[in-house]
């Protein structure tokens, strides 16, 4: 597991944050009961450390003409890194593909795609994905209904690792602020 620097107040403006990007800071900073200046200081250094990726609208796939999402088993020839690291360049730069994940099992890749409709998504792989001479199989799994997608990341997690932490370092004879600590 990384090392996650991330404090409760931390924790929370990320939590908030992952369930309204579009919180003003001085609305973010009362929900986590900080004052806006300091707040805004603690999302800068999210955003600079990399915790946070970037803000962007979440859009209803069915209401801009993108109702037919496929996900797709990709099995390619030849596994040296120059040709994989073509193929990755190639699928990342196809707007279809939303999603892409290099993977272990019966495929090596497996992708998300959203089109309009059946016969854009045979051109997408007939025309793109299947004209890639590294390309071996494809396996497809059409989307009937989605009843769950682009749901905030768990984060339940973070709190188990800043208790642990907290153990590790009274059980070392150490309180939180680095000094010795009484054992009784």
């Amino acid at each position: 597991m990384p090392k996650l620097d991330l404090d409760g107040v931390d924790r929370r403006i990320i939590a908030e944050l992952q369930a309204d990007g579009r919180l003003s800071n001085v609305e973010l900073a009362d929900k986590i009961g900080l004052s806006p200046s300091p707040c805004l200081r603690r999302v800068r250094r999210l955003e600079r450390d990399g915790y946070i990726e970037g803000y962007r609208a979440a859009l209803r796939r069915d209401r801009i003409g993108l109702g037919f999402s496929v996900f797709l088993g990709v099995k390619i020839d030849g596994h040296t890194n120059e040709r994989a690291l073509q193929f990755e360049k190639s699928v990342v730069a196809m707007p279809e593909i939303v999603a892409c994940h290099l993977v272990s099992g019966e495929a090596d890749y497996f992708l998300e795609v959203v089109v309009p409709d059946l016969a854009d998504y045979q051109r997408f792989l007939v025309d793109k994905l299947l004209n890639m001479p590294i390309v071996r199989e494809v396996r497809s799994n059409i989307a009937i209904q989605t009843l769950k997608a682009g749901a905030p990341l768990p984060l339940k997690h973070l709190e188990k690792e800043q208790a642990h932490k907290r153990s590790q370092t009274t059980r070392h004879g150490r309180t939180e602020q680095g000094g010795r600590g009484r054992r009784r």
